[in-house]
């Protein structure tokens, strides 16, 4: 057996121990720079064991996702999304399949709740058989700069779509479109302010589909109440995390549609001197909403508030002008219509003055003073047709002041009409009587209220009516309940009657039906005059019921019986009822349906419904064309 020598041992020994040493000492060292490099590494890193327990988070860890090691070492972080939980499994196959993973985009949560857009590298950890043992993750959070992409580019399109829209509604549905994107949203709303009324309305809505959007804009409310109120008024954004506790949530808005709200973020449309209204989004999709959200729906808010006002300006000048066009053409109507009413009966008198002059004549009957008033008379009709024609040009104009002419052109006619009165006659009161009779003719009347029973009232009315409009063919269907009792003078009542029963048959076709009812509505008498007629077009609708009276296209005037059909103009008797309604205090609404055979005002219905090619039968007429004048009086 071969002697060792234990020398030799104890250097060999001593050598093993200094090795052991120095490794110890390049361990220590590598271990210090691996931590001090996590310390100071700006992105977060995570490392686990297969079972996905913490092993180990670095302080930029803490400070992006707000879990410390000691709370989470050894358990399990559930910070990946719900609707990400399949993504995360993809991607962890591939990395136990390649070892390693790079530039893979996802999301996470934070400790409080907000989720972040990171971008993960990672890698298998082996040990020294080449087992894996754990995985390192570094999370770099992209959010913001994501975010700022994001927000670049749907600014721009905003941007651009700004002064591409002519249409406001466009514009804002656009916008609203953009919104929902940018803050990732399941609904956003455009409210703007009825300044007049002191309300908000939903200008567009962003909401599921067309039927939703339909619901909202249906919906106003006064603009102090609810969340986008508290922020009309004040000027100030606000985030609502849990609508439930909130005192002044408006639930009015989710019981009208299918909206249920969650959580809000409202933030002010403002323009320099005052709010134009809010843009309200709800129901964040992914964790709540941030004091990010609320600054870049600032930011959008910001950009889109003068445009939108200057849009709205100029839609409403458009409908201005739309509108100055259509008073134009009825202006001009008026104008025709007012010159043929003068110039008819004038002509008419002027001519019958120059047969009865020629009768008289071969009478034997022509005295000089018979002569001389026959002259005078004839001299004064041809003035007023002059002046008429004078009147009818001026009017034509766009310089006239009609009010400064008039008032001289009637002062003229007053100096003279006494000048002539006291050349051709001695009675001094004759001025007096004149001014007397013009005063009973034209100056302001006044009507003594009376107590009127309107059944016994209307049954008399109509029997006392009806001879009226006998030579026309047009069915009266009646129907007078017992009501209460009004207070209003006979004589508005009369032309009340008058004026919707004339209407009635004058735009009724011989063979149509015109229905008369009377009855009590929410406790108050109510009177409603509906003819099957031709109806009223929307424009001339729209006129009347703005005090604008719509007297028929001047080609079409004929000289035409009281009653008969088309024989006037039906917006002359409206616009005098509608006045007396405000004088009087009783309601009045109209509903019209124009016929389809004849949509436009130019059109023409032959007058009796045997004529008509497209009515084979009385009630296709029935059912084309309509127009109902509800009367509602206060009972006393």
């Amino acid at each position: 057996m071969k002697q060792v020598d234990s020398g030799s041992i104890q250097e060999d020994s001593g050598k093993s121990e200094k090795s052991h040493t120095k490794v110890y000492q390049e361990s220590r060292l590598a271990q210090k720079r691996l931590n001090a490099m996590l310390k100071f590494l700006p992105d977060p890193v995570f490392a686990f064991t297969l079972d996905n327990t913490v092993e180990y988070i670095n302080p930029a860890f803490e400070r992006v996702f707000g879990w410390t090691l000691p709370e989470v070492k050894g358990k399990n972080i559930r910070f990946i999304p719900e609707h990400l939980v399949g993504q995360a499994k993809q991607g962890m196959k591939k990395l136990f399949k390649n070892r390693s993973v790079h530039d893979f985009e996802t999301q996470r949560y934070t400790k409080d709740g907000r989720i972040l857009d990171i971008v993960i590298n990672g890698s298998i950890l082996y040990d020294e058989h080449d087992k894996p043992v754990g995985q390192v993750l570094i999370l770099r959070d992209m959010t913001v700069e994501k975010r700022m992409a994001k927000t670049n580019q749907i600014m721009f399109r905003i941007s651009k779509a700004l002064h591409s829209y002519e249409k406001l509604g466009d514009l804002i549905a656009l916008i609203n479109s953009e919104i929902q994107k940018l803050i990732s949203v399941e609904g956003a709303f455009i409210l703007l302010a009825d300044q007049k009324k002191d309300q908000l309305y939903f200008f567009s809505a962003q909401y599921r589909d067309k039927e939703s959007e339909k619901k909202f804009k249906k919906i106003r409310f006064p603009a102090d109440q609810g969340v986008s109120g508290h922020v009309y008024k004040t000027g100030m954004p606000l985030m609502i995390p849990d609508v439930s506790q909130c005192s002044f949530f408006l639930r009015r808005v989710d019981k009208e549609t299918d909206l249920v709200t969650k959580n809000m973020l409202s933030v002010p449309i403002q323009l320099q001197d005052r709010t134009i209204g809010v843009v309200s989004v709800v129901n964040k999709l992914y964790g709540e909403f941030d004091t990010t959200d609320m600054e870049l729906l600032s930011m959008v808010t910001s950009t889109i508030a003068l445009p939108i006002e200057n849009t709205r300006i100029n839609e409403a000048l458009r409908k201005s002008y739309t509108e100055l066009k259509i008073l134009n053409r009825a202006k001009d109507k008026v104008i025709n219509h007012l010159a043929h009413e003068l110039k008819t009966p004038v002509s008419v008198l002027d001519a019958s003055m120059t047969l009865l002059s020629r009768k008289l004549s071969a009478m034997g009957m022509n005295s000089n003073p018979i002569e001389n008033i026959l002259n005078r008379g004839q001299r004064n009709l041809q003035r007023i047709l002059e002046i008429q024609y004078e009147v009818e040009d001026l009017l034509r104009k766009k310089d006239f002041k009609a009010y400064h002419i008039l008032t001289r052109l009637l002062e003229a006619c007053k100096d003279e009409l006494n000048s002539l009165i006291e050349l051709d006659t001695d009675n001094k009161d004759i001025v007096e009587r004149v001014h007397k009779t013009l005063e009973s003719l034209f100056g302001p009347k006044d009507f003594k209220f009376g107590t009127i029973h309107l059944d016994a009232y209307l049954a008399d009315r109509i029997s006392r009516l009806k001879p009226d409009f006998s030579h026309r063919n047009c069915f009266l269907d009646i129907t007078i309940e017992k009501t209460a009792p009004i207070h209003i003078p006979i004589e508005i009542l009369d032309i009340i009657t008058k004026g919707l029963i004339r209407n009635a048959v004058e735009y009724t076709p011989d063979g149509g039906k015109i229905e008369i009812i009377l009855k009590t509505t929410e406790n108050q008498p109510e009177l409603i005059v509906k003819d099957y007629g031709i109806g009223l077009t929307k424009e001339k609708r729209r006129l009347i019921l703005e005090n604008y009276f719509t007297p028929p296209e001047s080609i079409n005037y004929s000289t035409k019986e009281p009653y008969a059909f088309n024989a006037g103009g039906r917006g002359f008797d409206l616009l005098r009822i509608k006045l007396f309604s405000e004088r009087y205090h009783f309601s009045l609404r109209i509903d019209s349906t124009r016929c389809r055979v004849i949509p436009e005002d130019s059109d023409t219905c032959p007058g009796d419904i045997r004529l008509c090619p497209a009515c084979t039968k009385l009630e296709d007429c029935y059912h084309s064309g309509a127009t109902e004048v509800h009367v509602g009086f206060k009972r006393i």
